[in-house]
Order: C-alpha cells, then sequence, then structure tokens
C-alpha cells in the first residue's frame, strides 16, 4: 500500500477527524464524495460534501516536493474540476507528508499572470502532534508531526495505537502507522517494536 493510499484510506474512513482538524472545529455533517475527477480522468486523495456550510472539503496527500504537473497546477486543475461538477465553494488542503527542501518551497497558489488560485499547504513536520495523538484516525499521521525528541513521539504513537480497544481496528492503525513511519524512521527502529502497535 502506498503513502498516498494510506492517507486516502484515513481520510475516507475517518473524514470527520480530518475536516476537524484542518478546519479547526468538527463540522456537524460531512460526505465523501468520489474522488475520481471529469474530463480526463485524475484522482483527488479526498473528497467530502460539508452539507452545513455549503462547501467541499478536498485533501491532497503529497511525499514529493516536485511532480509532473507542479503542484501549484494540480491544486488549481482540482479545484475547477471540482467547481465545474459541484458548482460549490471549495477549501483545499495540500499535506506534504515528508520534509524535503523542494516540499518546504512549495508555495499556497498558483500564478500565472492574471490567474491565481490560494489553497492551504500544511507540512506534518512542521505540525504539534498533539491534536493527532487524540484521535485513532489521525494516529498514524502523528509520527510525522514536529518532535524534539523523534523516538519519544515514535513511543507515544505506539502506546495510543496499543490502547485502541477494538482489535480490528487497532491492527488497521498500526499498519498505517507502520508504514506511514517508515517516511521519517529507519525501517529497523519502526519493525523493532514488537510492542502491540507496530507488531
Amino acid at each position: 500500500m502506498s503513502f498516498d493510499n494510506i492517507c486516502k484510506y484515513l481520510s475516507e474512513t475517518y473524514p470527520q477527524s480530518f475536516a476537524s482538524w484542518l478546519f479547526g472545529a468538527t463540522p456537524k455533517s460531512i460526505q465523501v464524495l468520489k474522488t475520481e475527477l471529469s474530463i480526463e480522468p485524475i484522482r483527488a486523495d479526498f473528497v467530502a460534501y460539508l452539507p452545513r456550510q455549503k462547501r467541499l472539503l478536498q485533501i491532497e496527500f503529497q511525499v514529493a516536493g516536485e511532480t509532473n504537473p507542479p503542484l501549484p497546477l494540480r491544486m488549481l486543475d482540482y479545484w475547477v474540476r471540482l467547481h465545474r461538477s459541484y458548482r460549490l465553494p471549495i477549501t483545499q488542503f495540500l499535506v506534504l507528508l515528508q520534509e524535503s527542501r523542494a516540499a518546504a518551497e512549495v508555495p499556497s497558489e498558483f500564478q500565472v499572470e492574471e490567474t491565481r488560485h490560494r489553497y492551504n499547504v500544511v507540512r506534518m513536520w512542521e505540525q504539534n502532534p498533539e491534536p493527532l495523538l487524540q484521535n485513532a484516525g489521525l494516529l498514524p499521521l502523528a509520527v510525522l508531526c514536529a518532535a524534539e525528541d523523534t523516538s519519544q513521539l515514535l513511543s507515544q504513537v505506539a502506546e495510543e495505537v496499543g490502547n485502541i480497544e477494538e482489535p480490528e481496528q487497532r491492527q488497521l492503525i498500526s499498519n498505517c502507522t507502520q508504514l506511514l513511519a517508515g517516511l521519517r524512521f529507519k525501517k529497523d527502529l519502526t519493525v523493532s517494536r514488537k510492542s502491540p502497535p507496530f507488531g
């Protein structure tokens, strides 16, 4: 399973968690929409309709900071296709998973002459892990957050994953956490943690 697919799985399984985290408030309702956009088919990672706000939420997860086409153009392309399909305002988040020079330089807008499109950029390595540690659906992403002591952060995440009561959910979240941890930690560090979360 690719890092992209893990994040798609988590956002589609826990849409309210992602909306709450990124919007800063819990929506009363949320409806996950099809992510295949019309025309030459491209797939957004996550699209949801927020009925009370009459707005779409789109999240794009990205490991590499450099892509072809470039990320700003891709975000504009998603916005145009979604707006054409739904005719609603759209709040977009580009979530960059792995720290790199290219990812650090990704702008929060597309601009060519008179065309300008803005979107939100979330760099996981700059995020406070605390809100993510409190929510099972966001736990796997917590391993990518800012930390003075990354091994302590990994231990905290492992402990929280181990506290998930339902065995099937615990195993799924554990698997997702271990795979995402591979973006930041050496494989032997994550695999050697044979505690329930990463076993």
